[in-house]
Order: C-alpha cells, then structure tokens, then sequence
C-alpha cells in the first residue's frame, strides 16, 4: 500500500509517499510543489492542483492523508487561504478515485512524538528516525507530510491489529 502525506500550503505544500511492503515501511518520494506568490488565487489553486495530480499519477497512491483545516482566531484568512488548497488537493484525489483521511495536526504531533505541541524541529528530528533517513527532511513542510502519512500508517496498522484479534 502507498500513502501519499500532504501538508497542504497555499505558497508551499509538502509531499510524501510511504510504502508498506512486508510490514516494513519504506520512504518513495517526497518534494514540494510551490505556487508563484505573484499570481493570482485562482493560478496560484491551479499550480496547486497540478502539482497533486501529477504526484498522484506518478506515484499511485492508494490514500491521501491530509492535514486537516485548523482555524485560529486571530488568522482567519489564513485558514481560509489553506481551505482553497486543501479544496483542490481533495479534488484531484477524488478524480483519481483516492479515498481521503483527514487528521489534525495535534494528532500527527502525538503520534509521532508523544507531544501533540511539538515543535517544526522535533517532528523533522522525529520523522527522521522513525523512517531512517540520512538526511533530516527539508523543508519543514516535507517533514510535516510525511508525518501526516506516518500518522496515516499509524492508524491503518492498529485497525488491522484490531480487526484481526477480533476475527475468531
């Protein structure tokens, strides 16, 4: 199975793509794809949705984890703006019939590093070594999607413990 993690940005969103091959979980692909600042909202979706599609095309995913929309009080706008990308990120993986999980940032935090506040740099720390990389993931952005794809596999794994304990 191929989880592809999105942290979903107006001007950056991360990507990556875990495989689970024999229980053993393996890193495929992971980037970001930029939208031009100095575009319009609606270029700006667009460059969005491209980038996802081709993501989603290149690297057949069979589920998209996805950051979900948080509000704080003092930047709606900026809840609203991540609304936009987040929009166009379910609509390519809808037209590719990719079901969608949503998780909250505190969540990914938790699972990952046991503290729902975890700093940028903790979860780059942490992602590194659940995934064994060389390198710490770069930008925060990529580490923060593929701790959301990591979240992802987190659950998908205990549902399957779950279920197979309880069939007889």
């Amino acid at each position: 199975m191929r989880i592809l993690g999105i942290d979903p940005g107006l001007n950056t969103t991360g990507y990556g793509v875990l495989e689970i091959n024999d229980r053993k979980l393996r890193l495929v692909e992971a980037g970001i794809i930029r939208s031009k600042p100095s575009g319009t909202l609606s270029e700006r979706i667009q460059e969005i949705y491209d980038g996802v599609t081709e993501a989603i095309d290149s690297l057949k995913p069979e589920v998209l984890a996805l950051e979900k929309l948080y509000a704080h009080y003092d930047r709606p706008t900026t809840a609203i703006l991540m609304g936009h990308a987040r929009g166009v990120i379910c609509l390519a993986a809808a037209e590719h019939g990719i079901e969608v999980e949503d998780y909250a940032a505190t969540q990914v935090k938790k699972t990952l590093t046991g503290n729902g506040r975890a700093p940028k740099t903790q979860m780059q720390l942490a992602i590194q070594h659940e995934l064994n990389l060389a390198n710490l993931p770069e930008p925060a952005d990529v580490a923060d999607a593929l701790a959301i794809a990591f979240c992802h596999y987190c659950v998908w794994r205990g549902q399957r413990v779950a279920n197979q304990s309880a069939d007889p």
